[in-house]
This record gives C-alpha cells, sequence and structure tokens, in this order.
C-alpha cells in the first residue's frame, strides 16, 4: 500500500488551518459590527426586520467561533485513535451551522408572523434604519467574496458554508432594504414581510449545509465525473494495465482515494511500488480535490474475488521442492522466485550453469525438474534460467 507522507500531510494542514483562521477572524470582527448596529438602530426606530437582520449577523459570529474551534482541531495530526486525521470535525461543524441557521430562520419567522397578525405592532422604520441595511449589503457581500476565495483556494466545505451565511445574509439585508423603504411609503406591513422572507432564505441556506455534509459524514463518494477524471490520469501512468475497486470519500473539503492497480505479474516488488508510488503522485499533483491515495498493487483482477487464497504458503511450497528436487543444492530452492496467478503457482529457478555437465542437457534436466513436481496440482509451470 503506498499513501502520502504524514510529515507532508502536517505542513499541508498547519497551512491550512492559518489560512482558514485568518479568513475567519476578518470576517468576525465586521460580523460583530454590524450584528451590534443593525440591532441597536432596528430597536431605536423600531424595524423588525433591521433587527432580525442583525440578529442574522450575529449567528454569524457565532458561526465564526465554530468555524475557528472546529478548524483548530480538524487540522490536528493523525493519531492512534484518529489514524485519518480529524477533518471530520469540520464536517460536523458545519452540519452545527445548518442547524444553527434553521432554528434561528424560525424564530425569525415565528415572531414576524405574530407582527402581521398584529397591525398595532407594525411601525415605520426611518432613514437611518435604511442606510444602515444598505451598508449591511455592501459589507456582508464583500465578506462573502473573500471567503468563498479562500474556500475554492483551500478546498474547504466548512468555510465555503460561511462564506453563503454571509451571502444569505447580504440577501436578506436587500430584503430588509426593501422591506424598510416600502414602510417608509406607506406599507409598514413590508417590514414584516420582509422579516419573513429572511427567515425563509436563512432555512433555506441551513437545510442545504445539513443535507451536504451529512452525506460526507456518511462517507459518500465523489461525483462520477470526478472519479472518470481520476481514472484516465491513472491510467496515464506506465505499466498500469487495469484499474478496479476504485474508492473515495471526502473528509473536510478533501478526498481519500483507495484504489488497485493491475499491473504485470511479473514485475519485481520494487517497479511495482514504483508504478503505485507514481499514481499516488499523478493524482495528489493533477486533481485539486484529492489529498491523500492508497494504491493497491495486483498481479491480476481480484475484484469479484481471490483464486489464490487456498494455495499453501512460500514455506510449504519450498519444503515440498526440496523434497521433490533432491539433486538440487538447498540454497538454489531458497532464493526460487514464486508466482500466485490464477489460482496456482508459477516457479522461476535460477541455476549456476555449472550445474549442468554439458550446456546441451539443458532441456532434458529442466524436462526432469518438471516431472519431479508434477505430483504437486497447484504448480502450473516450471522456468529455469541458467547463470553465468
Amino acid at each position: 500500500m503506498i499513501s502520502m507522507n504524514s510529515e507532508t500531510v502536517l505542513t499541508i494542514q498547519q497551512q491550512r488551518y492559518r489560512k482558514v483562521r485568518k479568513v475567519t477572524l476578518i470576517g468576525s470582527a465586521i460580523d460583530f459590527l454590524l450584528g451590534i448596529t443593525k440591532i441597536s438602530v432596528g430597536w431605536a426606530v423600531h424595524s423588525q426586520a433591521l433587527i432580525a437582520d442583525g440578529i442574522h449577523s450575529l449567528s454569524d459570529l457565532v458561526t465564526d467561533f465554530i468555524v475557528l474551534y472546529a478548524a483548530k482541531h480538524s487540522h490536528k495530526e493523525a493519531d492512534e485513535s484518529h489514524p485519518y486525521g480529524h477533518g471530520r470535525i469540520e464536517t460536523l461543524a458545519t452540519v452545527v451551522l445548518g442547524v444553527a441557521l434553521i432554528i434561528i430562520a424560525v424564530g425569525i419567522g415565528y415572531d414576524s408572523v405574530m407582527r402581521l397578525n398584529d397591525p398595532a405592532l407594525l411601525v415605520e422604520p426611518g432613514l437611518l434604519a435604511l442606510i444602515v441595511a444598505i451598508v449591511s449589503v455592501i459589507a456582508k457581500e464583500w465578506i462573502y467574496r473573500y471567503t468563498m476565495t479562500a474556500a475554492r483556494r483551500l478546498r474547504s466545505d466548512m468555510l465555503m458554508a460561511n462564506a453563503w451565511h454571509s451571502r444569505s445574509d447580504a440577501i436578506s439585508s436587500i430584503v430588509v432594504v426593501i422591506g424598510i423603504a416600502g414602510a417608509m411609503y406607506g406599507y409598514p406591513y413590508l417590514d414584516a414581510v420582509a422579516a419573513v422572507a429572511v427567515a425563509v432564505m436563512i432555512a433555506r441556506i441551513g437545510f442545504d449545509l445539513v443535507r451536504s455534509s451529512s452525506k460526507e459524514l456518511i462517507d459518500t463518494a465523489l461525483d462520477p465525473e470526478e472519479i472518470e477524471k481520476i481514472r484516465g490520469y491513472i491510467f496515464d501512468v506506465d505499466g498500469v494495465r487495469a484499474v478496479h475497486m476504485l474508492r473515495s470519500r471526502k473528509s473536510a473539503g478533501n478526498a481519500f482515494v483507495d484504489v488497485h492497480v493491475q499491473v504485470d505479474p511479473r514485475l519485481s516488488v520494487s517497479e511495482g511500488h514504483q508504478i503505485g508510488e507514481t499514481v499516488r503522485r499523478c493524482l495528489t499533483n493533477e486533481v485539486d480535490v484529492v489529498f491523500d491515495v492508497t494504491v493497491h498493487i495486483d498481479p491480476e483482477n481480484d475484484e469479484t474475488g481471490s483464486p489464490c487464497d487456498d494455495l499453501p504458503s512460500r514455506k510449504k511450497i519450498i519444503s515440498e521442492l526440496k523434497q521433490h528436487w533432491q539433486q538440487l543444492p538447498a540454497a538454489a530452492i531458497d532464493d526460487v522466485t514464486l508466482h500466485y496467478l490464477s489460482g496456482e503457482v508459477h516457479v522461476e529457478l535460477d541455476l549456476p550453469i555449472e550445474t549442468l555437465q554439458h550446456t546441451r542437457e539443458a532441456r532434458h534436466f529442466v524436462q526432469q525438474l518438471k516431472q519431479a513436481v508434477s505430483s504437486l496440482p497447484y504448480i502450473s509451470d516450471v522456468q529455469v534460467r541458467f547463470k553465468t
């Protein structure tokens, strides 16, 4: 099996964590200022929509802290209890973000519907509320673009979820602008209607986050298009004959790939390893989403079963060969090469040329060796090479 070096993984994870933390802290500072400002102004001018929007901004602040906590712990080095790392902490945090958004949306929507049912609670916000809402749209859209750029670069679903949280706040602020403007022109119910619309949008974003992250928690594979792209890169590697049992799963925006690669069954172990290592490097370098690859080298297709499971071990085979080839020195038999293929054993034997009295005896000598082991049902072929 071939996988990424642990020190390399740790370095990449540390760099990724620092970038996630920087982006999130910048967004947190802006969320805090916006949330306090919108709630304060909304309370002063009696704008339910602006207050709801302010709560949404503060919810962004809360989720920012969740992101920071998850980012810190999800980027910890793999340990004995978590050999694949702690990336699922980030996935779980994304689910929490989605649930939090849904809960907030329900609260905002319920309060706004109550106000619509009681006209006495409807008020007309002033110009200050409108200005604050417009500033919020600009600020939250900037946070969204800044965070989304980083999320795509780092392949972080959690950071992308937080970016969409900011985008939902920007959209909700646009709705609030419309609601406040409508209330200022004599339609006070538009402020409450805007708050309901904001709640619906927040709930939708939350539901999408929970759904996508839940798929990741149950090891959902990459999209078929990405799988075919990966398969194509594997076949481009010289020495690869076939690919089977190609599996993938995502964790914290990264993909882990397991694959069985079939090579020439007569290759040396080191050459087979080299082909597998080339496959691993190719996928991690060429496919952005792939973080680590485990390559299993196969001499034949074992996807539906392994026909060699019942064959004896090397120790037993060598012991029986020594019994049947007593004319050969034991040391020569110890160096024999065994190929387990198609439910049979192919034997390769290297002998010094001095074993023969004359080179013309080679064919007859080999026939004697084959005849001597013909009673062993699992041996299908014997190849002998004479070395000078």
